[in-house]
């Protein structure tokens, strides 16, 4: 662990680490994809903690778009004019977290159909927005 990474700009006094992380993975059976991610963070810790805390924080990330290409079909959206993807996928997420909220038992996908077919249910959704 080195606690003064050297050669950083005068402005990032408080990075901690500079951290890179290679990653590789099988594409379609042959051959290898590999990318280089690279964080900064203001924490003084292992190098076994920083790999902690990333693959945590990519577990809930994987998990997220696994919920959003199930019960949202996400990946097989065809929006690509402007903002219309990015506009799209923001009311998706903020239906996401709102199914989540809401007090009933079912899947994500069986909560989004049932919000579809039942105004009551919709409603009683709806009004998770701004509730704690």
């Amino acid at each position: 662990m080195v606690l003064n990474p050297t050669g950083l700009p005068d402005g990032w006094a408080d990075v901690g680490a500079v951290v890179m992380v290679g990653r590789e993975r099988q594409v379609g059976g042959k051959g290898n994809a590999s990318t280089a991610h690279y964080y900064l963070t203001s924490l003084r810790v292992s190098a076994k903690v920083l790999a902690g805390y990333i693959r945590n924080h990519w577990g809930i990330e994987n998990g997220l778009h696994w919920v959003l290409d199930v019960a949202f079909r996400e990946d097989e959206s065809r929006a690509r004019v402007g903002h219309a993807g990015a506009n799209l996928g923001t009311i998706r997420r903020v239906a996401l977290s709102l199914l989540k909220r809401a007090d009933t038992k079912g899947s994500i996908q069986t909560r989004r159909m049932k919000a579809a077919w039942d105004d009551d249910y919709m409603l009683k959704v709806l009004q998770e927005i701004g509730g704690e």
